[in-house]
């Protein structure tokens, strides 16, 4: 479940809308003033760094659960769990989200390949939990597209690493058709003292060069890319296929730790394809 819980995070607050929104359209009355209710299940895996900064690719298997039930939005993508405690209602064209965040962050947690980062030692995995606050327009450049913007912020709640993330991204999402959908979103992290130590700091006398940073910042930036596609003539129900590519870079004084600039690199790919039912 690892590659699926980094991944939902660069995205999930938009893919916790997406699904029902885009399949809403064009819908029958069924469901009431907020349109009926549905349950996404999905399997698969892909690649993706074993940590930030890593070099070293390895596969990974996924898994996620969405859907909405009386117009109450949720999502949970592998060790991630957002709900949107805001209703929306039917053919609504503006839309605000809101709601709690959990999760765990396995960062560092299991086997590590490259001898110097392993020398360094596993972490923890860290529990976290916050909330998420963004907004949605539909009917931007055609009638069922959606310009989105949100905003999560976590802290750690026990003692891994002690600080927060926040994470601000902005988004476009439409269908092509009446059976796949299509959303491209950037992001950027930025993190406190306790997050950028506990990661990307190097004591002396280790395999690395000593390095601390100081100070929390912006960790990094990314895109992603969602394209979904119906494989039946109904895409509000039966089975589907999914695949999602991400990109990011870590930056600044993150970019310099040796974890990164001497043991990985700051540029990090990531791509999960699955199959995924909705009932």
């Amino acid at each position: 479940m690892r590659l699926a819980a980094r991944l939902a995070g660069l995205t999930l607050p938009a893919l916790l809308l997406a699904v029902p929104a885009a399949a809403q359209e064009g819908g029958p009355p069924a469901g009431g003033k907020y349109g009926p209710d549905r349950v996404t299940v999905g399997l698969g895996g892909g690649i993706a760094p074993g940590y930030s900064g890593s070099d070293d690719y390895e596969f990974q298997p996924g898994g996620i659960v969405q859907g909405t039930v009386s117009g109450f939005n949720f999502a949970m993508r592998g060790t991630n769990l957002y709900v949107d405690l805001l209703r929306e209602e039917r053919g609504a064209g503006l839309d605000v989200i809101a709601g709690p965040v959990l999760q765990v962050r396995l960062e560092r947690n299991g086997t590590v390949k490259d001898p110097r980062v392993a020398a360094l030692g596993t972490r923890s995995a860290a529990f976290e939990a916050g909330g998420y606050f963004g907004v949605g327009k539909r009917g931007v450049l055609s009638r069922r597209d959606e310009v989105s913007a949100d905003v999560t912020l976590v802290h750690d709640v026990g003692s891994v690493h002690k600080s927060y993330v926040i994470r601000p991204s902005i988004g476009y999402q439409t269908p092509i058709g009446n059976r796949t959908f299509t959303q491209l979103r950037a992001s950027a992290d930025f993190v406190g003292k306790g997050f950028a130590r506990t990661y990307y700091d190097v004591p002396a006398g280790t395999l690395l060069p000593a390095y601390s940073t100081g100070s929390g910042g912006l960790e990094s930036v990314g895109l992603t890319a969602l394209a979904t596609h119906a494989l039946g003539s109904d895409a509000r129900r039966g089975w589907s296929l999914f695949a999602l590519g991400g990109w990011s870079r870590i930056t600044g004084k993150f970019a310099r730790s040796p974890i990164v600039s001497v043991a990985g690199d700051a540029d990090q790919f990531r791509l999960i394809g699955g199959l995924g039912y909705t009932f």
